[in-house]
């Protein structure tokens, strides 16, 4: 009976290292898999994360492009209004930025996009020097309403394109019947005149409203802030439309880049003056384009846009009587 006692014991501890050391081997070897597979999945997702990120900057950085392509068709019209529709496939937000540095400044646009529940925000900005976009510093939807006009001061300018979410009505009430006209021949959905419901965006032009426009004075009120788009004529209902559908930022900065543009487009035709004037043309606009040049470059807001629109008028008058053509 001793000897098997001493047996077993021998036995036991024979056995118990050799097994301790099986159970360290055998929980070293799972530690090491989920560490390593730890690392692997969290790789995994890091790389994805990163290339969906860089996919979705590039999805955004293509649609702005694509918004921009679109825009140019509205930029061949001289005298009409033209109308267009831009349909993103997902839910997008649209910023509309104003940079007024540099010689004509900058039109930016950055796109968030909704992808999985969440919105995206990307630091991809598209920007155009040649373009002037009026609207809301940010628009929310999949289609976008746009229609641009020719805008002349006296020469034409540039195109003036307004855009708006289908998700906003702007409903136009007491509408001068020339604007009624136009904007029933526009044909937009979320453009309309009469039948104003309680979610639409009224725009009064008499009473008061969201947004409220003196037709006679020249001036819109919108957001508690007032702008102003020189009295009535074609070329100022060109810009009463970009102070409706604007933020009164984005307006003011649009405008100061359109008179980035008069100032040197006066210059220009200012030296054409002179040429045509040496071939026996005479046309003594010199001097008043160098004055549309000269209060172009001073403008500071839209509260001396009436004075600088005096003057283009003056330059638009003398151009009439004389048979020299400069534009």
């Amino acid at each position: 009976m001793k000897k098997n006692t001493r047996d077993l014991a021998y036995i036991s501890r024979a056995l118990t290292p050799r097994n301790r050391s099986g159970v360290l081997d055998i929980s070293f070897g799972w530690l090491f898999a989920l560490i390593a597979g730890a690392v692997i999945i969290f790789l995994a997702i890091y790389l994805s994360s990163k290339l969906i990120g860089t996919e979705k900057e590039t999805v955004s950085a293509e649609t702005g492009k694509e918004i921009g392509i679109l825009l140019n068709p509205l930029e061949t019209s001289f005298e009409s209004a033209q109308t267009t529709s831009i349909s993103i496939p997902t839910e997008t937000r649209i910023h509309n930025t104003c940079d007024e540095t540099g010689s004509f400044g900058r039109q930016v646009i950055q796109l968030d996009q909704k992808n999985f529940g969440k919105w995206t925000k990307t630091e991809v900005d598209v920007s155009f020097e040649n373009k002037y976009i009026f609207s809301n510093k940010e628009m929310g939807g999949k289609k976008f309403y746009i229609f641009s006009k020719p805008f002349s001061f006296p020469f034409k300018v540039a195109d003036l394109i307004y855009m708006s979410s289908s998700n906003e009505r702007y409903c136009f009430m007491n509408a001068p019947e020339e604007i009624v006209t136009e904007l029933t021949n526009l044909n937009r959905s979320n453009l309309i005149t009469k039948n104003c419901s309680l979610s639409d965006i009224k725009v009064c032009f008499s009473g008061n409203c969201q947004i409220n426009v003196d037709y006679g004075a020249g001036s819109v009120k919108k957001g508690g802030k007032i702008v102003y788009f020189a009295g009535t004529g074609e070329d100022s209902k060109t810009l009463m439309y970009a102070a409706i559908f604007s933020d009164a930022d984005v307006y003011e900065c649009q405008l100061k880049r359109l008179m980035l543009r008069v100032k040197e487009l006066s210059q220009i035709y200012g030296d054409k003056s002179v040429i045509v004037e040496r071939a026996g043309c005479e046309n003594n606009l010199r001097e008043d384009l160098a004055k549309l040049s000269s209060l172009a470059d001073g403008f500071g807001s839209s509260t001396e846009l009436e004075l600088i629109k005096l003057q283009a008028d003056d330059v638009a008058a003398r151009k009439e009587v004389g048979i020299c053509i400069l534009w």
